[in-house]
């Protein structure tokens, strides 16, 4: 078997021999509030780190805001003297960008698995999650499927506009589930769907979704979480690049229009032990139940990290298919928790709360930490939507609230540790400190 160094120095080789016009290679990780950050290394020195020099960034880039600024939190950031923190490359996804106008490569970086991870890194927060199960036969497989909205490349004052149908250069303004749009955006969605492909992602189906130039992607179910949750975060990023390139953005973002649907994350997760057993289907599905009772339980206490904004809280309990409450349901889009019909095999929950611009490291991890603590509390959970629409117990919708729930939450405390949970928390309450700070021209119309 070969060493990490050497199967490492063999994926470069690899990659400058099939891409010998590139030169750089961004070495990316995603922060707190989801957002890339990382260095660009030429791919020369990128082979000495493969073979085992140390790859060393700010541990406090991992604490950057949702505009990229640092947040004084605790003694981070101001009074740590900055320290670089070590990191690792991700086996696997060394891949060319086909959407920047000059050849790169792009790889995966991470803290866990080094001899000091960042604890409040949100790859390391997952893999920490994992490792706990996987200790107890525990065994996810989990597919990610992301809605997203296409807009014209150009802003109107600031403002989103709608994307130009290609065929005729009328604005794409009606919503619809019509599989024409499929067609008439086919060039931008196949380049998507390729670039995707390039980069290691196994995506499967595409659908236009109701809102105009609104569609959904879907990723294939993986055993490997942690590469699902890459997937996620590397399609985002491919995705507004190559929209770019055909004249559009392409955006995430929760909620654009307030009289149009929201973007949601919705994961798909079913738990296996070591022999290949669907632990869900057990007992007549009472594990089932037990971790449906255990999603909703930390539900509430998981807010800042389902809708991680002030427009992700925007979406929930709006138009189509967004829960007010937590809720879970026999084949219901409305539940925060649906239970798609599948034979025993494939039993699983699909988590339906997280808004599309959500970190998909921390929502998986707040999705199976909700699944393990139901297994262990063995609880029942309330009633399902299909026997009570009324069912569901209420969850925080502002930003503040959802901190605190989330903050003092001893078992959420207990999963995802607590060093992450005090800075995730405070870098949520700055961060709406900071959203304040600006005086909307709203404002002037209401009280000038």
């Amino acid at each position: 078997m070969k060493s990490p160094s050497a199967t490492l120095l063999a994926e470069v080789r690899t990659f400058r021999q099939n891409h010998p016009e590139v030169r750089y290679v961004d070495l990316i990780a995603l922060d707190i509030a989801g957002h890339f950050y990382g260095k660009r290394y030429p791919v020369d020195m990128l082979e000495k780190v493969a073979a085992g020099s140390p790859l060393k960034l700010p541990q406090n880039a991992v604490l950057l805001g949702a505009q990229g600024g640092l947040f004084k939190i605790g003694d981070y950031c101001f009074n740590d003297g900055d320290p670089d923190a070590n990191r690792r490359l991700v086996p696997g996804t060394l891949k060319p960008v086909s959407w920047e106008s000059q050849p790169l490569g792009q790889m995966l970086i991470t803290s866990d698995g080094t001899e000091a991870p960042i604890e409040f890194e949100p790859r390391e927060v997952l893999a920490n999650v994992l490792e706990r199960l996987h200790l107890k036969g525990i065994h996810p497989v989990v597919a990610f499927e992301l809605e997203f909205y296409l807009f014209d490349k150009k802003l109107d004052n600031g403002l989103p506009q709608f994307p130009r149908d290609p065929r005729c250069d009328d604005a794409d303004d009606q919503p619809t589930l019509h599989i024409e749009r499929l067609s008439r955006f086919g060039d931008v969605l196949d380049d998507m769907a390729q670039t995707a492909k390039t980069q290691g992602i196994d995506i499967t189906v595409i659908t236009a979704e109701i809102g105009p130039g609104q569609f959904e992607i879907n990723f294939g179910h993986s055993d490997d979480s942690l590469r699902a949750a890459d997937w996620a975060a590397l399609f985002c990023r491919s995705t507004r690049g190559v929209a770019l390139k055909h004249g559009y953005r392409a955006s995430f973002m929760a909620k654009p229009y307030l009289q149009f649907p929201g973007s949601g994350m919705h994961v798909h997760v079913s738990l296996y032990d070591g022999a290949g057993n669907n632990l869900l289907a057990a007992n007549q599905q009472q594990p089932l139940r037990h971790a449906v009772a255990g999603c909703l339980a930390l539900l509430p206490h998981c807010m800042p990290i389902f809708a991680p904004n002030h427009n992700a809280l925007r979406r929930l309990g709006g138009t189509v298919n967004a829960a007010t409450r937590a809720s879970w349901g026999f084949e219901d889009r409305d539940a925060c928790v649906r239970i798609p019909e599948s034979d025993p095999r494939n039993l699983r929950i699909e988590h339906r709360l997280a808004s599309a611009d959500a970190n998909p490291y921390l929502v998986l991890a707040a999705i199976l930490a909700g699944l393990e603590h139901g297994l262990e509390a063995r609880q029942d959970p309330i009633a399902p939507l299909n026997e009570d629409r009324s069912s569901g117990t209420d969850f925080p919708v502002e930003m503040l609230d959802a901190v605190r729930a989330m903050q003092h939450q001893q078992v959420v405390r207990d999963k995802l540790g607590a060093e992450f949970v005090d800075v995730y928390c405070e870098n949520k309450r700055q961060d709406h400190l900071a959203f304040q700070q600006e005086i909307h021209a709203r404002e002037y119309r209401w009280f000038l």
